[in-house]
């Protein structure tokens, strides 16, 4: 087959037959790219070759052939601009991640492009690889190995003060204790994004994620107020930016709502001009939950949580809050169905919850451990004892405030005593 030269023609003839024939269109593209020529005109179109290609291949979902691709474009990289090379570069890489299940293919990218940048000594671009290759161990849940990339990545990127790369290290730091339940460390390592990130211009989805984060862990902390705001700050920005993340920011300002026992505020803000915007299964599943709450339902609730499994059980953050509120409703039914006995069989507790009789017990024994009230299981006859709150017997204080007194007199008279026999 005759070498098809890298010009603006070939180039075009790609472009217009690349709808009707993919495969012939990829076949020249190719062709074009591999061409020896080096002169300006020829580096400009293999450019553009290049960034049609990858577009092209990931429409196609050709995952395997973009790798191909990168590795056959190295001898091309010695004859750009640094810049330009790391444009290219990180542009296959998202053209990869846009294909649907290819994690493991963008880990082992990652890892030959972090080789050969070491290889080539090409820093600025192998930093920004190996954030890139952190993030994707994380959500594959290699944390150990992500938390040792990122700590040494620190330390390099703080000598070279790479505000913006420092910015997105600390953020995904943050993000990885955080998934080790290190709140402390999860802290301060956003503390760290946010001085870098008032240092520098960030661009406003960054500043979205920060946001997002922040809310996530006052939420932890149980400061829902805070972190309402700080999930508000982050919805705006997504909004504005069309993101795909701005539903979940409203998600979690839902869920901050129903976690301080706001819940009928829930149906508003899905209500209003913002909350339309983002109908469907993520809000329906919040709004199952308020309805549920409000109505202190058990049922409910458990049918909430069967419903919308996928947005609820599977989503980490929604999940840790909801397994406490369901705790909290669970003891609140729980006090008020026993209040009126001294004497009650677990079946009859059971059956009016409407939960089974195992799970009834174990909370029962759990509350009476944890002294939420004042009682006994007879496992024998199957029945919960619930005893009188005892009254405080004020002989103890009593006998406490007099001990004291009494050693304020003898303080008293031992400073006189010391005053006289001077």
């Amino acid at each position: 087959m005759a070498s098809i030269p890298a010009t603006t023609e070939s180039l075009s003839h790609a472009l217009d037959i690349k709808d009707t024939d993919p495969a012939e269109a990829i076949s020249i593209l190719r062709q074009i790219i591999e061409n020896p020529s080096s002169s300006s005109e020829a580096i400009r179109v293999k450019e553009q070759a290049i960034s049609n290609l990858s577009d092209l291949l990931t429409q196609e979902k050709r995952g395997e052939e973009l790798r191909s691709l990168l590795t056959l474009i190295r001898p091309f990289f010695l004859l750009i601009p640094k810049a330009k090379t790391a444009k290219i570069v990180r542009g296959i890489l998202d053209a990869v991640a846009k294909i649907p299940g290819t994690t493991d293919l963008q880990i082992s990218l990652c890892r030959e492009m972090v080789e050969w940048t070491r290889l080539e000594k090409r820093t600025f671009l192998r930093q920004r690889i190996e954030a890139r290759l952190a993030a994707l161990l994380m959500e594959t849940k290699e944390y150990s190995e992500a938390l040792t990339l990122i700590s040494g990545l620190v330390k390099e990127v703080r000598r070279l003060d790479d505000k913006l790369l420092l910015v997105d290290i600390d953020l995904l730091e943050s993000k990885l204790h955080f998934s080790l339940r290190n709140l402390p460390k999860a802290k301060a390592a956003l503390t760290a994004a946010r001085t870098a990130a008032n240092a520098i211009y960030v661009p406003p989805a960054q500043q979205g994620t920060i946001d997002l984060q922040s809310g996530i862990l006052h939420a932890e902390e149980k400061d829902y107020k805070t972190g309402f705001s700080y999930f508000f700050e982050a919805f705006e920005a997504f909004n504005a930016l069309e993101d795909p993340r701005a539903v979940f920011s409203l998600k979690y300002m839902l869920l901050c709502k129903i976690m301080v026992n706001q819940a009928d505020d829930v149906a508003g803000l899905i209500a209003s001009k913002a909350g339309l915007l983002y109908m469907g299964v993520e809000l329906d599943a919040m709004k199952a939950v308020a309805d549920a709450h409000s109505k202190r339902s058990l049922k409910d609730f458990e049918d909430a949580l069967k419903t919308y499994q996928a947005q609820l059980e599977e989503d980490p953050i929604v999940h840790r809050h909801l397994s406490s509120l369901y705790d909290t409703l669970l003891e609140q039914n729980l006090c008020r169905l026993i209040e009126p006995y001294s004497r009650v069989e677990i079946s009859h507790i059971s059956d009016l919850i409407g939960l089974p009789m195992e799970t009834v017990e174990k909370k029962l024994s759990q509350m009476i451990l944890e002294k939420k009230f004042a009682g006994t299981l007879d496992q024998g006859a199957g029945c919960l004892i619930i005893f009188d709150d005892p009254k405080p017997d004020g002989i103890f204080s009593s006998t406490l405030e007099t001990i004291s007194n009494i050693s304020k007199v003898v303080d008293s008279l031992y400073l006189k005593s010391a005053k006289i026999m001077a």
